[in-house]
């Protein structure tokens, strides 16, 4: 095992005692930090600069250095996996991803590939390298990938939408071609968190950002089964589940081999670790806008949320990505709050 100054994030996963509580952001490496948004300037565009190892590794650390927070996540996007079995995107200002080709038969199926990460996503696994020579041991750094429903949602429907109907649509009208892409996605999304970790995340998560359109039968069909396949596989590091809006999953996702369940800002606390159990790690949830609040807001708005949450099997974090346009000392005021709590 790596020997980490501060391992407090992999601690807490483990359900190991930590003297304090660990606390990471999603999208911390982002554009709330101008540092960031000076990189992503010479990379040219958003794509270029998740593509560019050294520049990935730039923004991956500057949280790090920033916010001083226990953790960094390599800087990259859920959708570098489809592109990788062969269906590209762009992302257009104002609008974000757009596939130019989608999945809606068999025939489109076919078209596509499992990913060979060390080839597809040699550029991710470059950056997670050389972020890990850069940090020498100071944090952990987090792998990610998208979830396979949720990666699903994107190579139907070729676009981000509120209702992702077309991608529903499938689930009814073609089921087993659905379960075609869903496998595809899972054998893809192992290959690549297991190379992840094989570069040096020393965990990883996954996003199932679209996990709040689905009943709870459908999920319990098209995602669990999935993501089950994910936690059974990779077994070399904790694996943190966070699906957005399936406040209804989670007792199934308590029985999957993950190591921590993340909760956004509707899900109750005391219900989730009832309902979760004392075995698995529980992360988040504040609300990323409660960070437009004033700097005593912030406090008191974080500390409420640790009292609730209490400081063991716990990771610290939003219930969501922070958002853009927050105000970078806000953040700095929840990170600060969370690491001189006293209980």
């Amino acid at each position: 095992m790596e020997k980490l100054q501060n391992d407090l994030l992999l601690r807490a996963a483990q359900g190991l005692p930590v003297e304090r509580i660990p606390v990471w952001v999603m999208r911390q490496a982002g554009r709330i930090l101008p540092e960031y948004r000076a990189v992503r300037a010479k990379a040219g565009s958003f794509i270029g600069l998740a593509t560019h190892p050294e520049m990935a590794a730039e923004v991956t650390i500057q949280p790090v250095t920033r916010f001083g927070v226990d953790a960094a996540i390599i800087f990259s996007d859920i959708l570098v996996v489809p592109e990788a079995m062969g269906l590209p995107y762009v992302m257009e200002e104002q609008k974000g991803p757009v596939f130019p080709e989608v999945i809606r038969s068999k025939a489109d199926l076919a078209k596509i590939r499992d990913a060979n990460p060390e080839q597809d996503l040699k550029y991710v696994l470059d950056a997670i390298k050389i972020v890990k020579k850069e940090l020498a041991g100071k944090v952990p750094l987090i792998g990610f990938a998208g979830a396979p429903f949720t990666i699903f949602c994107y190579m139907v429907e070729g676009k981000g939408s509120k209702t992702f109907s077309q991608a529903k649509k499938m689930l009814y009208a073609d089921p087993e071609l659905a379960h075609a892409l869903l496998q595809k996605i899972t054998d893809s999304t192992i290959s690549y968190l297991k190379a992840q970790v094989a570069a040096g995340a020393n965990l990883v998560q996954i996003f199932d950002s679209w996990a709040g359109i689905l009943s709870p039968a459908q999920y319990s069909v098209f995602s669990t089964p999935y993501l089950k396949q994910i936690c059974d596989a990779v077994t070399e590091v904790p694996v943190t589940l966070f699906a957005k809006g399936a406040f209804f999953a989670r007792e199934e996702m308590a029985a999957l081999n993950c190591a921590t369940i993340g909760l956004d800002w509707n899900m109750d606390i005391a219900e989730s670790r009832r309902l979760v159990g004392p075995n698995k790690t529980l992360q988040g949830n504040l609300d990323p806008c409660a960070l437009y609040g004033d700097f005593k807001t912030v406090e008191a708005e974080t500390k409420k949320m640790i009292d609730q949450f209490g400081t063991q099997r716990y990771i610290a974090n939003l219930g969501h990505g922070v958002y853009p346009d927050i105000d970078p000392d806000k953040v700095q005021c929840f990170v600060d709050t969370i690491q001189n709590y006293k209980a």
